[in-house]
């Protein structure tokens, strides 16, 4: 998560022929935002130990899929899983860069 400029110090920046909090907020964006080819790469190399979803901050849905995938039955129930999971990723990656535009006040 970015961190937050002091209260007096956005000003001073302003002042000094820095970067507007709109132009800053467009970088930070672009700095964090994920991206469905990268959820793809993931899913296809990492997608039975949950690589896609620890990259798209789904962490619990990671964890579980790495732990079933551990077991000889749960490896079954997660190649299904993973293969559901190839259709929602566009939703998701949408989702957490709504959710990162809101935070940045974009």
């Amino acid at each position: 998560m970015p961190a937050e400029l002091p209260p007096g110090t956005r000003q001073t920046i302003q002042q000094q022929g820095g970067l507007s909090s709109d132009t800053r907020a467009l970088m930070l964006f672009e700095a964090n935002k994920k991206t469905a080819l990268v959820a793809y790469i993931l899913w296809f190399f990492l997608g039975l130990f949950g690589g896609h979803n620890f990259y798209l901050k789904r962490t619990g849905v990671a964890v579980a899929q790495l732990i079933l995938t551990l077991t000889v039955v749960g490896a079954v129930i997660t190649v299904i899983w993973v293969l559901i999971d190839a259709f929602l990723i566009p939703g998701w990656v949408r989702n957490q860069n709504n959710l990162l535009a809101a935070q940045l006040g974009a």
